[in-house]
């Protein structure tokens, strides 16, 4: 590290930063005084004079819980008792902003009338009226937002006229017992135009909104007492709230918002820059050749590097956290009577706690330094180092928010998942600092797969420190006449890697944008057409969104389609697997995906839609093996053991390209439940194609898969099994379920499958015969 700059912002900065905040911020407090908001009220004279709402040109103080608010709103009225003020100024904004409210007075009865008139007419009978009318409230709707938008009013209050003796009138009967024939709420109504897109407006009407709900109470409650009626009439429940709050809990609330986000903020900044200076820093400094000479090997050079991010992410985390908890205690403390006095004492967490932060703050700096070494060994210079690691920031921001809604809590699913269960754990932990309970059982698997997580990024690191063709990579420049040239003479056989992840982002990309559109398309059917139109768009899917885009760029990118996408005659043995593994492979996943319902959210609703449509009798049989399995076995096996799977293992490594074809086609599902069967489907379909060298098996087990899981939702629920089915299977209101002496036969017959599976190979032509395919050999064997 010989960047003071870095050293400072990592080391030096968090002690001094949260201090000058604090400071700042109590000079902006003292500096600060809120704009008076304007209201206006037309119609003010009919106001009732007991209890009086205005006061000048202010509300009454009474009616806000904090009285300093009446001064935040400036009230403006047409009243012939309000008093002109003697700056020519004053007068002047007043004529116009009332003048401004007069405008937008005539407009909103001309909506109101508009609207009278269409809640008045049939709009079955008199739909060409009806519809004129809606475009016209349309069109006066626009103008008042206009003229509004354009004014200098917050709030525009509009209050009917006779209004005060209306209320008077309902008082007088009330007192004297007499009948009230009529609804004073119907009778008279005041209006309130404002804003919600404009702050400045909402703000404005949240006061008005309070001051006008504690006048009404005030006018209610001088009825039941002119009444002889108990004032509690109203409420006849009126329930006694307890706030069992203690200041250590107050404390421990905030702090189990601010710890953990600023803990995954801080550890993957800390890990940011020194991770560039260690890798593309050493390639600008030209010192990158003299320190691959040196006696040390290289991977003990990439833990070197990987030790000195660690500390300093670790460092700058806890050095952060303790600087922001020593200053806001001291705020805290000099608040007084403030705002910031509703916290109570706030005291620092529990000595428990603290070593949750620390032992959860290591495997967690672990994966971001390690994250953060990766990429910046693969960038040409720090520019471009900065460039891939924004990203990864991004993403992490948008886990620490989700982590932060208080509706998110860690369960069996959220531990195993990197950053998240770490940040949900240690929030558990702060807000439960007296009694974790339950939480402790969380802990053992958020620390497990946070180091393997961890493990794997510092492995990807020390890959890439490997690798001539990364460490000594020269700046690319992209210019778009290059690029389409190179698209159009200088292709290659296979695509590349990144060509790979590119199909797969695109596939991503089209799901994403078309969820809104399919879903509105199945919605918009009726309750009968509704099943047909699911299949089908579920083919237009299939067809469009993940077929198509391998297709194109197998064509487009390169020189031989057969080749990538496998399009040859596999042999009988893998043809025959292709048969039969999904009858032994389907039990198992079945009875694993059931056991494993209470770790994974609730099926979303779209999803049991879908399901229902395979089991829906009144489908004929075809069209759903057509939509629910002979669709996704030829367009996903296209995309994800074809083009994504020949491109991730163009350089070799066989056994990584199954592993990310698999976790790619399980992430294309998006549901947790089948993105976790999927994956684990997706090795054992990977594997038949790379041995088989053909595409077809997979299509074959794929159609077969997928058939059985429909004619398994097709089978009645009144069916029994017998004839000795009954030892193997059995009924239960979910639906088939297999019994453990056909999974014990299942699990054997699947792993000797899987054992033939990897010692088999086609020997290609160019290939040396005595030396078989393993999964260490390159994927571009391939036939001639």
């Amino acid at each position: 590290m010989r960047d003071r700059r870095t050293l400072f912002m990592v080391a030096i900065l968090p002690l001094l930063l949260y201090p000058a905040m604090g400071i700042g911020m109590v000079q902006m407090t003292v500096l600060f005084s809120e704009q008076p908001r304007n209201v206006v009220i037309l119609g003010a004279d009919d106001l009732p004079k007991h209890p009086q709402l205005l006061d000048g040109d202010r509300f009454v103080s009474n009616w806000f819980r904090i009285p300093a608010d009446a001064d935040k709103l400036r009230v403006f009225t047409d009243s012939k008792q309000s008093e002109e003020s003697e700056n020519i100024l004053e007068n002047e904004q007043q004529q116009e902003i009332l003048k401004q409210a007069y405008a937008l007075e005539v407009v909103l009865k001309t909506h109101q009338k508009l609207l009278d008139e269409l809640e008045e007419i049939d709009s079955k009978t008199e739909k060409q009226k009806a519809a004129r009318l809606i475009v016209e409230l349309e069109e006066t709707n626009a103008r008042l937002s206009a003229l509004f938008a354009e004014s200098q009013i917050q709030v525009l209050i509009l209050i009917p006229k006779g209004l005060s003796q209306e209320i008077e009138r309902v008082s007088e009967k009330l007192e004297r017992h007499e009948p009230i024939d009529f609804d004073p709420a119907d009778s008279l109504r005041p209006l309130i135009l404002e804003n919600n897109a404009d702050e400045k407006s909402m703000i404005a009407y949240r006061r008005v909104d309070e001051a006008i709900e504690a006048w009404e109470k005030e006018i209610l409650r001088a009825r039941l007492h002119r009444a002889n009626l108990p004032e509690s009439l109203p409420t006849p429940i009126n329930p006694d709230v307890i706030d069992l709050a203690q200041d250590e809990q107050l404390a421990a609330n905030l702090w189990s918002k601010l710890f953990p986000a600023l803990l995954i903020i801080m550890a993957a900044t800390g890990a940011f820059y020194p991770a560039i200076d260690l890798g593309a820093g050493e390639k600008e400094r030209g010192t990158m050749e003299t320190l691959l000479i040196s006696p040390a090997k290289r991977t003990e050079i990439v833990l070197g590097k990987f030790l000195t991010v660690l500390i300093f992410s670790v460092s700058t985390a806890l050095l952060n956290l303790a600087s922001m908890g020593f200053t806001g205690k001291h705020m805290v403390n000099l608040a007084g009577s403030g705002a910031l006095s509703k916290i109570g004492d706030l005291s620092f967490p529990s000595f428990s706690a603290l070593f949750w932060i620390v032992l959860l703050l290591i495997p967690l700096s672990a994966l971001f330094s390690a994250l953060c070494l990766a990429f910046a060994t693969f960038a040409r210079s720090s520019k471009e180092g900065q460039y891939y690691l924004t990203p990864l920031l991004m993403v992490t921001l948008g886990l620490t928010v989700f982590c932060l809604s208080p509706a998110v809590e860690i369960n069996a699913f959220y531990s195993l998942m990197p950053v998240v269960g770490v940040a949900l754990l240690l929030k558990g932990m702060l807000l439960s600092s007296v009694n974790a309970g339950i939480l402790y059982v969380y802990a053992i698997p958020v620390l497990v797969t946070s180091i393997g997580y961890s493990l794997l990024a510092l492995w990807w690191a020390i890959d890439q420190f490997q690798r001539e063709d990364v460490l000594f990579r020269e700046a690319e420049r992209f210019e778009l006449g290059l690029w389409l040239r190179h698209l159009l003479k200088t292709k290659d056989s296979l695509p590349s890697f990144a060509e790979a992840g590119f199909c797969f982002v695109i596939i991503m990309l089209l799901q994403f944008g078309v969820m809104n559109s399919m879903s509105a398309a199945i919605q918009s059917a009726t309750e009968a057409e509704r099943p047909l139109r699911m299949m089908q768009l579920l083919m237009i899917q299939q067809l469009a969104i993940i077929a198509t885009p391998a297709l194109i760029m197998g064509i487009m990118l390169t020189t031989s389609v057969r080749k990538t996408f496998r399009l040859y005659l596999p042999s009988l043995g893998f043809l025959a697997v292709g048969i039969i593994l999904p009858f032994i492979l389907h039990p198992l996943s079945l009875e694993l995906a059931v056991s494993l319902d209470w770790f994974f959210p609730a099926l979303p609703e779209g999803t049991v839609a879908v399901l229902k449509g395979m089991s829906d009798p009144t489908q004929p049989i075809w069209l759903v093996l057509m939509a629910f399995a002979l669709a996704p076995a030829v367009c996903e096996e296209l995309a994800f053991r074809g083009f994504i799977l020949s491109g991730f293992g163009r350089r070799g490594r066989a056994w990584l390209a199954i592993i990310l074809s698999s976790v790619t086609f399980g992430a294309m599902h998006m549901i947790p439940q089948q993105v976790f069967n999927a994956t684990l489907l997706g090795l054992v379909l990977g594997l038949m194609a790379v041995h088989s060298r053909s595409l077809l098996p997979g299509v074959v087990f794929h159609f077969i898969y997928n058939g059985l899981s429909v004619f398994r939702e097709r089978i009645p629920e009144n069916w029994v099994p017998t004839n000795g089915l009954q030892h193997f299977v059995r009924m239960e209101p979910e639906g088939l379920r297999y019994s453990w002496p056909l999974l014990l036969i299942c699990g054997l017959i699947a792993i000797v499958l899987l054992r033939w599976i990897q010692n088999q190979s086609v020997t290609p032509a160019n290939l040396d015969t005595t030396q078989p395919l393993t999964l260490d050999r390159r994927l571009t064997d391939s036939k001639s």
